[in-house]
């Protein structure tokens, strides 16, 4: 015995037709989306990248900085500078500071730096220039960015290249793993 479509909605009809709706439940519903993550080890590090500026600014370390085209941080092995000169390291990132002034090409090294010791880059060129343009041909960014280069602690060493990679108008920087 079979049952029609029709006989099966009024027997449901019917079984149901006592029940009500149930009770909302006592908890509020979400009315927007989470806020974005916050990066606050990316605002870390630029705030003591402006630390540093401001140290690095206002010391009155007026001293000079001998220039020897080369920097190695004390109880590192001299054979670093060798190799650095060799680039047995592959130069990963370049920065070029041509066209800035001197506060300027500190500001967007110490930036560079940062951000090259978050990504974890070992070792990189930095493009100052021979100072051919400057006033009295003197390489005002060449004393600048050595001087801030020896102070920072990420810097292991640096070594003017060879002259394929910059010569005296770059300096090649092996940074802290």
């Amino acid at each position: 015995m079979k049952k029609s479509a029709t006989e099966d909605s009024q027997i449901f009809r019917e079984a149901v037709r006592d029940v009500s709706p149930l009770a909302p439940p006592n908890r509020v519903e979400p009315y927007r989306n989470p806020p974005p993550p916050h990066p606050a080890k990316r605002e870390a590090d630029e705030r003591a990248v402006l630390e540093e500026l401001a140290r690095l600014t206002f010391d009155g370390d007026d001293l000079e900085f001998e220039d020897d085209g080369m920097f190695l941080r004390p109880g590192l092995p001299r054979d670093i500078l060798r190799k650095l000169r060799r680039t047995h390291w592959v130069i990963k990132d370049t920065l070029d500071l041509h066209g800035l002034t001197g506060d300027e090409a500190v500001a967007e090294t110490a930036v560079f730096l940062a951000g090259c010791k978050r990504a974890g880059v070992r070792c990189v060129r930095i493009v100052h220039g021979k100072g051919l343009r400057s006033p009295g041909r003197e390489p005002v960014l060449k004393r600048r960015i050595r001087k801030l280069l020896t102070r920072r602690d990420e810097v292991l060493a640096f070594v003017e290249p060879r002259s394929i990679h910059g010569g005296s108008g770059a300096v090649v920087v092996l940074l802290e793993a």
